[in-house]
């Protein structure tokens, strides 16, 4: 298939042959809603009309993503984490998850997890991080945890410490496919010590974000979930949260505004004992 071409009109290379630009992807909405350039027609037309029907989903994955960086600054600079199991990496933007790491930790080793084509080729290319310490690629479906952590192993050492990061991808997993028990087989393989960090777009705080949901599954071939805080907390069983808990995204550890209103995604990071 010939090369695509990005908002800017320049060519995208390495745009694999089986992939499909008339279908919209949630990867590629969500850069759209972050101010990237990596999507195309169909992925601006439906992440346009989420905004119409939710004009604070700017801030929300804006927040999310402000909320992997914090979050991965707390686990580097004060949890003294250096392993990093990154699922569901999306197409890179800013302040990656080995950028803020290896800024606090130079030797910190960093695995990214993803399964569309478009955002393994573009983190291939621009996810290269500090010599001292390491970055990895997995293409691999959340589900598939023991694929997961076999191909980890080639980069982490699973007996140690690890931060199992579940920023914005949980929702992409159906009830009936048991993602608690996803996230409970992640967490038995890594060590007391090891950390587990999520945020999900929630289904509880206002209805425009209901509204927008409804209109996003519309557009994509698989459907994306929004859950309670009560179904969300379930999925950090057995672990201790951190203070502040489990809050909006735009309140976990933010400082100044944090007595703002919620927006429409819950975040917390827990500790395995």
């Amino acid at each position: 298939m010939p090369a695509g071409r990005n908002t800017t009109g320049e060519p995208q290379q390495d745009i694999p042959a089986l992939f499909d630009t008339s279908v919209p992807h949630i990867a590629r909405v969500y850069n759209y809603w972050l101010g990237g350039k990596d999507h195309f027609a169909a992925d601006r037309e439906l992440a346009k009309r989420f905004i119409a029907a939710d004009p604070e989903v700017i801030a929300g994955v804006r927040a999310n993503r402000a909320f992997l960086g914090r979050a991965v600054h707390f686990l580097a600079a004060e949890a003294d984490i250096r392993q990093f199991l990154d699922i569901g990496t999306g197409i890179p933007t800013a302040n990656n998850t080995h950028e803020v790491a290896q800024r606090a930790a130079p030797d910190a080793r960093v695995v990214y997890v993803d399964n569309d084509p478009i955002v393994l080729a573009h983190a291939r290319a621009l996810l290269t991080g500090d010599p001292a310490g390491a970055t990895d690629y997995i293409d691999a479906d959340l589900r598939n945890t023991g694929a997961i952590l076999a191909q980890a192993a080639r980069t982490l050492d699973l007996g140690r410490p690890v931060a199992v990061m579940l920023v914005g991808i949980l929702q992409c997993i159906p009830d009936e496919d048991d993602p608690r028990a996803i996230v409970a087989a992640l967490m038995d393989a890594v060590p007391p010590g090891s950390y587990l960090a999520i945020s999900h777009p929630a289904a509880d705080v206002h209805a425009q974000a209901r509204a927008g949901a409804a209109v996003l599954n519309e557009g994509l071939a698989a459907p994306v979930i929004f859950r309670s805080r009560a179904a969300i907390a379930r999925f950090f069983d057995r672990l201790e949260l951190v203070e502040p808990g489990l809050v909006s995204t735009s309140q976990w550890r933010s400082g100044a505004g944090t007595g703002t209103r919620p927006l429409a995604n819950w975040a917390g990071v827990a500790r395995k004992s």
